[in-house]
Parts: structure tokens; sequence; C-alpha cells
């Protein structure tokens, strides 16, 4: 009951921030470190994902919270004596495409706490702000949502050229003085901004060593999507809508996924204008467009009556392929279905670990198995993509029976005692977007 109760507390005090930056728009928020007190860390605590890696002091999150009132109660005094010290990030790297890895930032489990109490005020002021064509990180959004949204928008605006941009390295390039200085304009308490900017400051740990950096936030980091939409929407949301879309002819959209983002355009003069003077718009935030991946695609709705018209292009976003096909009845209508790569990775994934672990107790392989194809249909089960999750299911079969049969002395492993014994998850629609 207790617990619930200060959970309520907390709640209120957020309800309390998000309808001042609602009623008063201008307002610059001064005083917020206050609020960052026990009880506010406890429910920071309650809202960490327990099961995350730990950082460079190995604590995890029972380890912790064997004593956590205590811990807690240190934390607070250690925050508002301003004693607090934001230990450097742990590098980890994951796989991304073949040859290519991504660096992650893990931090403390105690750093995760503050981060997360810190994003909680920031996100109850900075939600009354940011736009609905927003998605990424967001509470009440998701990358479906996102997707739903981008087809829709495409058949209301009659989008007929497409902006694809990638920015690159948008987490590793976010220029630590700018940054700061756009959460100024809204949020300028200096305990905050303290905090801040010692988690930028942190560095990164790794062999041994910590790298000190001047620009970027890391990946990982409880704090980092919250940051990361705050520079964007200064860089690209807020711009697109109060000086972009007053200059467009035609109709127009734009929908973004933390540093993925796509516009539509009606008319292609105002795509070129804009395509034009984007990459300069991201240059005076230090910030670069990939001249390679970054395209204009016409994205026109084909006619069956213009004999000659030039076929429409494709673009990806979120892991699909959006295209222009036609339905059981004749008509033209946007498509998605799962992009080429993103598939051909996830093939490849099951055929390695297929290999990899064809030595496990069968049960063991079959139970990982099926959580990772149902993990698949989970995000790829959108209607009109059932091809894909067939492909999937049936390399998933080929792959886990071929290597079976590998590791066994008497030879093949009989295809229909694999299927009866152990099925497999069929394809199934999830989302019907």
């Amino acid at each position: 009951m207790g617990d619930t109760s200060r959970s309520s507390t907390v709640s209120t005090q957020l309800q309390q921030i998000a309808e001042q930056a609602i009623q008063y728009p201008e307002m610059v928020f001064t005083t917020l470190a206050h609020l960052l007190d026990e009880p506010f860390l406890r429910e920071a605590h309650r809202r960490i994902n327990k099961k995350s890696a730990s950082g460079i002091d190995k604590v995890t999150a029972k380890m912790y919270a064997e004593t956590l009132e205590d811990n807690l109660r240190d934390l607070h005094e250690r925050l508002k004596s301003g004693r607090y010290k934001a230990p450097p990030f742990e590098r980890v790297w994951i796989d991304k495409e073949p040859g290519k890895q991504r660096p992650i930032g893990i931090p403390t489990f105690e750093d995760k706490i503050v981060q997360r109490a810190v994003e909680m005020l920031l996100s109850a002021i900075y939600e009354q702000t940011f736009y609905s064509f927003s998605h990424g990180f967001r509470r009440g959004h998701s990358q479906h949502k996102a997707l739903h949204e981008l087809r829709e928008s495409c058949r209301e605006h009659n989008i007929n050229w497409i902006i694809s941009a990638d920015i690159t390295g948008l987490f590793d390039n976010i220029d630590h003085g700018l940054l700061q200085d756009i959460i100024r304009q809204k949020v300028n308490d200096g305990r905050l901004m303290s905090l801040i900017g010692k988690w930028l400051h942190a560095g990164v740990m790794e062999g041994g060593k910590v790298e000190y950096s001047e620009k970027g936030t890391p990946q990982g980091g409880v704090i980092s999507p919250v940051l990361s939409n705050i520079f964007l929407h200064e860089v690209l949301d807020d711009w697109y809508a109060k000086e972009v879309r007053s200059r467009m002819r035609g109709g127009g959209c734009i929908i973004r996924w933390a540093d993925d983002f796509i516009l539509g355009f009606e008319l292609e003069a105002d795509a070129k204008r804009v395509m034009e003077v984007l990459p300069k718009r991201f240059d005076r935030f230090g910030l670069e467009l990939h001249p390679e991946k970054t395209k204009l695609i016409p994205f026109s709705k084909p006619s069956p009556k213009r004999n000659g018209q030039k076929k429409p292009g494709t673009f990806d976003f979120l892991g699909f392929t959006f295209y222009w096909g036609r339905t059981l009845q004749g008509y033209y209508v946007i498509k998605k279905k799962t992009a080429r790569k993103r598939l051909n990775r996830f093939l490849r994934m099951l055929w390695n670990w297929c290999k990899g672990n064809r030595h496990d107790p069968i049960a063991v392989q079959y139970r990982i198995l099926c959580s990772k194809l149902r993990g698949f249909y989970q995000y790829y089960g959108v209607r009109g993509n059932y091809k894909a999750l067939e492909v999937a299911f049936e390399f998933c079969e080929k792959s886990w029976r071929r290597w079976l049969s590998r590791r066994s002395q008497k030879g093949t492993v009989l295809f229909e005692d694999l299927r009866k014994c152990f099925p497999l998850p069929l394809p199934r629609i999830v989302h019907n977007i």
C-alpha cells in the first residue's frame, strides 16, 4: 500500500509539471532538482528494467535491491549535495549487419536510476512540446503506429515524392554545447543541467581504458533517447512544422522514429527544394546526412490509363519496404513487406544459430527457436506480409533439420518426426495495419 501511495505521489508531481508545460508553453523550468528525493528515486528504480546488463561496477539489480533503502538514501544525499559522480559507460558491441557492429554504452545500475529519474522530469515537460509525428521512445507510441501513420499520411496527402533520409551516426555526433543550449530554452535548472553535463562527459570504458569525447551520447543510456528527441525536435521537427510546411505549395507529411525519418511531398518542386536545404540544416547543428543513403524517390500511384508511365520507386522504413501493389480487386494500394536486408539477416541468424547450437538438447533448441520465430512474427506479422513469415518459417525448419542431421551418426533426421514431436509456431498476422 505504501509503495502504491508513493508511486501515486510521483505521478501527481509529473502530471502537475505536464499541466504547467501545457498551460504556459513559453515557461522555462528552473526548479526541478528538489523533486529528486527518495520517493522519486524509488519510483525511478521501479521503472528500471531489472534484467538489463550491469555496468562497469558489475552491480546487478538484485545486488542493489538487497539494501535498497540505504542505497537510495545515500544516493539522494549525494545528489542533493552535488557529490554524485556519473561513472563511465561500459562499451559493448552488437552485430548490426554482416561485417558491421554497433557500440552500446551500458551505465551502472545506480546511474540508470538517476538517469530514469531525470528522464521522467524531462519527458513530463517535452511530451507537451513534441509533435505527434515523432514516435521514437515515447509512451503511447510504437513502431507499428509510425508505420500505420506513414501509410495513411501518404494516402491522405496524395504523396508522390519521398525523401528517405539517413543521419550519419546521430548518437555519436550530437554536439554537447548545442544540446545543452537547446535544453536550457525549456529547462534551466542548474543541478539538472549539471547531471546532464556529467553524463555527456562521463566517457566510455573499453578494455580497461576510458575514452572521452566532446560530442555524442552513448546508445544504451537510459537518458539518451529523450536527449536525442530533444535535439532532433529542434533540428528537424520544429523546423519542418514552422518553416518548411508553410512554404510548401502542395501536401506533405513527415514521420520520424529516433534518427530514422521519412518526408513525403505531393509536388516535385517542394520535394526538390527541401532536398536541397535539408543537408544544410543538419550541417548547421553538426550533423550529416549520408549522401548515398539520403534519396529523393518518385512514389506516385500507378495509373493503368497512362501507358509508358515510369514505375514508382520503393523505400524502406523501420525494417519494411513500402511499395505500390494491386489488391485482389485490381486496385492500387500502398503495401509493405519485410525489407530484404532484414529478412536475409534473420535467415542468416537462424542458420548460424542452428549450426552453433546443434549439440544442445533438442527440447532446449526447440524452445529457443520458437521464441525467435514468435519474435519475428510479432514485429513483421502485418497484413500483406504473410509471404515473408512463410519464408522465415520454412527456412527455420530446413536449417534446424539440416544441422540436427549433421550432429548424428545415424544420418538425416526424419522431417515428419521432427514436425510431429516439435512443431514450430506457424506464421500468423499479428497487426491489422
